[in-house]
């Protein structure tokens, strides 16, 4: 049989049916799946269907309505809550937009989990995978065929693995937290703190602010001590109140009266342990956080950079739904800016963000 006239009935079943399975077609076509996936690759090239996981749908929201079946894709991240809810909701907002459904898998920050995630999401037929997965950019060497065996197509969110690393390169849509960490260290730098000290916890946003941070010394002209010290998240245990009390000296010792911490929680901590040995926040120690979660609820509002987590969840479900109506379009590689919001931990007054009101130094 020859290609033209494959194709042709797949069409046609695909017409009659809504949705194709793989193993459905290499028994109607008595043909290998490799020929049948072969296929369905020239048919989506040409806009005449989509290929989902495991067979082929229409190739737009209005074919699937129509046989009564929602264009689905996944998304699979490493947690969903905290810093992973904005993002979710960014891109749930933006697949109602498009009629389409969102379909979630949680991998924990666990590798082994992620690849099931993974399976079980594909496994339901979905269009597109948003990823976010459990290894950061520094683990990038780790990832070996994962990506390449997934075959939908995919958008990386808050990573941007790329060749050598892997097989070829991906569209993805990641915080440029570098200019994150420069633009923390700037705004001390205006405020007239010229020694910082920094706090990273062992997380994935920690390799890109580390290198945000080296940049931040050559051009500013400031002078950073990063702590080796792990600080606790959560707790009033003797070892928890021991280490805040030990990152405090560090401060002391190192001549600093500004600090960047990740995340909020151990910045909201820290800012009550250094208040219960006397320090006056901002008077005595000026603060910013990186994440800007919860650093408003702190006992002192936290001056935090904020990362765009709902838009790029947004930017990134956006591009995928695009990459389905027409897969023609070169590979795109998006960094977004994260903004800093101005709070008292720094003399600033409030800001008030739903209005875009910039925070007045005291």
């Amino acid at each position: 049989m020859l290609a033209q006239e494959r194709h042709e009935l797949i069409l046609r079943s695909l017409r009659r049916h809504g949705r194709l399975r793989v193993a459905e077609l290499v028994a109607e076509l008595g043909v290998s799946a490799i020929t049948v996936r072969r296929d369905l690759a020239e048919l989506d090239g040409a806009g005449l269907l989509r290929r989902v996981h495991g067979g082929a749908i229409g190739a737009g929201p209005a074919d699937q309505t129509s046989a009564g079946d929602r264009l689905t894709i996944g998304i699979v991240v490493p947690s969903a809550s905290t810093y992973y809810t904005d993002v979710i909701r960014g891109a749930e907002a933006t697949a109602a937009r498009y009629g389409a459904r969102l379909v979630l898998g949680v991998s924990g920050y666990d590798a082994d989990v992620e690849l099931e995630r993974i399976e079980k999401v594909l496994g339901i037929g979905v269009a597109g995978l948003l990823l976010s997965t459990a290894y950061g950019d520094a683990d990038a060497h780790r990832i070996g065929t994962r990506l390449d065996e997934i075959d939908v197509p995919l958008v990386l969110m808050e990573r941007a693995f790329g060749f050598p690393e892997v097989g070829r390169e991906y569209d993805h849509v990641r915080t440029d937290h570098a200019y994150g960490a420069m633009l923390a260290l700037r705004h001390f730098a205006q405020l007239g703190h010229r020694r910082i000290a920094v706090s990273l916890q062992p997380t994935v946003t920690a390799y890109w602010l580390r290198r945000g941070l080296e940049e931040a010394v050559d051009t500013l002209g400031v002078d950073i001590y990063v702590s080796e010290r792990e600080l606790p998240q959560t707790g009033d245990d003797p070892h928890s109140l021991a280490q805040l009390d030990a990152f405090l000296i560090e401060c002391e010792a190192f001549g600093s009266r500004a600090v960047l911490i990740h995340s909020d929680e151990h910045a909201a901590r820290l800012v009550e342990r250094a208040m219960e040995r006397g320090l006056r926040v901002p008077e005595d120690l000026a603060v910013v956080v990186y994440n800007d979660v919860t650093a408003a609820l702190a006992v002192v509002p936290l001056t935090a950079v904020c990362p765009p987590k709902f838009a790029l969840g947004e930017t990134a479900c956006d591009l995928l739904l695009r990459k389905l109506q027409s897969s023609q379009g070169p590979v795109q590689h998006l960094s977004l800016l994260p903004a800093l919001n101005l709070r008292s931990s720094c003399g600033a007054q409030t800001v008030d963000s739903a209005h875009g009101l910039r925070a007045v130094q005291s």
